[in-house]
């Protein structure tokens, strides 16, 4: 039976102009603009005085620039951290549209300070690419895994001649029938350095292709396997950029002060919520790491779209021999970087200025305070839900008007 209703039929009429990439001057701008049709004060919005002066500096950053766009920048802290790395009284950038998440970050963040602070420590860093080669069949396959077992030190030289600051640290092979994918780890500074792998393994898979001694029949410079902005279990179990961890025992005092609740109704939640994590399928157990690093990756010019992996991880609370409440929180796949991305653009710079990072390592540094505010978060949410202030808090900081 034929359908009148042509909605969802093939279409073949002339397109509405395609967007050029042109370049970043305001006649270019422009002419981008007027294909989306802006009024007068939607163009002033994005493509405001100072956007337009700043715009050069977005040239490695962005295509088909238009202008941008604004995002509420909160302050939280201070949140006190006892890193490896990550030493003192840290007020922390978030940048966010949701009402009540720096409220709540910041009460977390002040109740650690208040208990000496959190302990921090970065136990692992490596960023992975996961590229695959096939070949005709098993045999072929498993004799190719012996193969690269045997060219490490070479291979490590391939990639590593691609860049000043990546070192590659593993190469795993896992075999799947006629195929083979390969894991390379790399170290990569105080970048994220997703460009940075991807540039040194594809320098790397173009050498095996041309000196291996088995004919390979095709290959992919990333097949699914590395997690890339994905939550995996396999990143969960091991790392994925940085993989940190935090703790703080609260005082059961201070949590009947601040948090308005008590150490056991808190133990209580965690082990409720652990449950329930699991019967949902979640890969790993926790309430909102997302919220936090997501606003602090865009205030501090990370890859927003790093935080589905990145928002990965195991949350604990428990009872100490005294009563007081112990909580930790676990993050195997923490993405952030420190130069390189958008760390170097105006705002993003003001906000990891004030950060204080210090050399070495700010970008570890970095890794320790994302753990210590998802510690935060945790503590502070998780409070709300116990003491049954969760849905007051949001009606009072995000709905003025009482709807």
């Amino acid at each position: 039976m034929r359908s009148d209703d042509d909605r969802l039929s093939r279409k073949f009429h002339p397109s509405a102009p395609h967007v050029t990439r042109g370049d970043l001057s305001e006649q270019s701008i422009r002419k981008r603009l007027d294909l989306a049709r802006l009024s007068q004060a939607g163009r002033d919005a994005l493509a405001d005085e100072q956007t337009l002066v700043q715009c050069a500096r977005f040239t490695r950053n962005i295509e088909n620039f238009i202008g941008t766009v604004k995002v509420p920048v909160g302050l939280a802290g201070p949140l006190r951290i006892n890193g490896t790395h990550a030493q003192g009284d840290y007020y922390i950038p978030l940048a966010t549209t949701e009402a009540a998440l720096v409220a709540s970050y910041s009460r977390g963040a002040q109740v650690i300070t208040e208990a000496g602070g959190c302990a921090a420590a970065l136990l692992a860093e490596s960023v992975s690419r996961g590229p695959a080669f096939a070949f005709d069949d098993l045999q072929q396959a498993t004799l190719f895994a012996s193969w690269i077992s045997q060219q490490l030190a070479t291979l490590r030289g391939v990639a590593e001649a691609t860049t000043r600051y990546g070192k590659l640290q593993s190469l795993e092979t896992t075999v799947e029938g006629n195929r083979v994918y390969l894991l390379a780890g790399y170290s990569t500074g105080d970048a994220s350095g997703q460009n940075m792998t991807t540039i040194a393994t594809e320098a790397l898979c173009r050498y095996i292709v041309e000196h291996c001694p088995l004919p390979v029949r095709y290959w992919f410079i990333e097949a699914n396997f590395s997690g890339d902005k994905k939550a995996t279990h396999q990143a969960l179990l091991g790392v994925r950029g940085k993989r940190v961890t935090a703790d703080v025992i609260v005082p059961a005092a201070l949590v009947v002060q601040r948090l308005h609740t008590t150490a056991d109704r808190l133990a209580e939640y965690s082990t409720a919520s652990a449950v329930g994590a699991a019967l949902s399928g979640s890969i790993g157990i926790h309430g909102h790491y997302a919220n936090c690093l997501a606003a602090l990756y865009i205030a501090c010019g990370q890859d927003p779209a790093c935080v589905a992996e990145s928002a990965t991880g195991i949350s604990r609370f428990e009872l100490d021999s005294y009563g007081n409440l112990y909580a930790t929180v676990t993050l195997p796949n923490i993405m952030v970087g420190t130069v390189g991305g958008g760390t170097g653009l105006p705002s993003q710079r003001a906000c990891l200025e004030i950060l204080g990072l210090r050399e070495p390592h700010p970008a570890r540094q970095l890794a320790e305070v994302c753990a210590g505010l998802c510690l935060a978060g945790e503590l502070s949410i998780s409070a709300a839900i116990c003491a049954d202030q969760f849905t007051a808090a949001h009606q009072r900081l995000a709905r003025s008007d009482g709807t």
